[in-house]
């Protein structure tokens, strides 16, 4: 009888944790990685873009690659080490290249709003590459919802305060993390979620540094001062090793399409935030786009 109370106790302070856990997982997801976008402004008003997007994703993939092998998860293969490489190429370099270079001259909230299309062009990368899934009338319906939403922000205006190639930029960036994530799921990779995720921001840290000195960002070396270095930090400790690690428990303990539920929480926290800290205008424009997206987004992972 007294080891039956025991168990009881135990087990309902398991759940507690686990609840716990999933608050502040949720709330690292939905919106720590909001307010990053900011961080990335901040960054990149002093900083190099390419230099800023390494530093980064090199230092915390570094640290929690380090972690994770110092706890005795086995290294990555040869051949998922090439793996590793490749998805870095799309998911880091290709994605984060154009959205920090792009966030010079395009609103932190605006930017997040063409991010959070990233589900919408997975979508579609999958029915065009994989052949995984057959796009079905609402599917489309509600693809084209998320496109009329994004042309409502790019269409020229009086109103439109920033230039459209930035803004293209970050939709090819978001493009190839469509694409790098539907090719890495056919390839072999280390068993360890974290090992992967740490390698993965690790090399794709060393790409952004080879980008940022092909593009003469590394002569001279440049000056971080302490308002940079904060976001800098911000954004390795908050955005990388906080919520991506959130991120990565969440998905083995969540169905991918709640875990997904991010890409439509992101941009309110990132609009509401640049608005409020940074005086970003938000206007009747941006306003009808950012609802039409995120209306997309959760039709098309409602479906998933």
């Amino acid at each position: 009888m007294a080891d039956s109370v025991v168990n009881q106790a135990m087990s309902e302070k398991e759940h507690a944790s686990y609840r716990v856990r999933v608050v502040l997982s949720f709330f690292a997801v939905y919106v720590i990685w909001g307010t990053t976008f900011l961080a990335i402004r901040i960054a990149v008003e002093e900083l190099p873009p390419l230099f800023a997007a390494a530093a980064r994703f090199f230092t915390a993939g570094i640290v929690l690659y380090g972690f994770m092998r110092f706890r005795g998860e086995a290294a990555p293969t040869l051949k998922e080490w090439r793996n590793l490489g490749i998805v870095a190429l799309f998911l880091f370099v290709a994605e984060y290249a154009p959205l920090f270079w792009a966030e010079k001259f395009v609103p932190s909230g605006v930017v997040s709003v063409l991010a959070a299309t990233i589900p919408i062009l997975t979508l579609v990368a999958e029915a065009v590459i994989l052949r995984e899934r057959h796009l079905k009338p609402g599917t489309i319906f509600a693809t084209l919802i998320g496109f009329s939403g994004v042309a409502i922000l790019l269409l020229r205006g009086s109103d439109r305060s920033f230039g459209l190639v930035p803004c293209i930029a970050v939709l090819a960036g978001s493009i190839c993390w469509a694409v790098g994530s539907v090719f890495n799921r056919s390839m072999d990779m280390p068993k360890s979620r974290p090992v992967t995720a740490g390698a993965t921001m690790m090399l794709g840290g060393i790409g952004l540094f080879a980008l940022s000195a092909g593009f003469g960002e590394l002569h001279p070396l440049p000056h971080i001062s302490v308002r940079a270095f904060w976001a800098l930090l911000y954004l390795i400790v908050f955005g990388s090793l906080i919520a991506f690690t959130a991120f990565v428990w969440l998905i083995s303990h969540m169905s991918a399409s709640r875990v997904s539920s991010y890409a439509y929480v992101n941009p309110v926290i990132a609009i509401a935030i640049g608005h409020f800290w940074a005086a970003e205008p938000i206007t009747p424009r941006i306003l009808a786009g950012t609802a039409l997206v995120l209306v997309s987004v959760f039709l098309i992972l409602r479906q998933k």
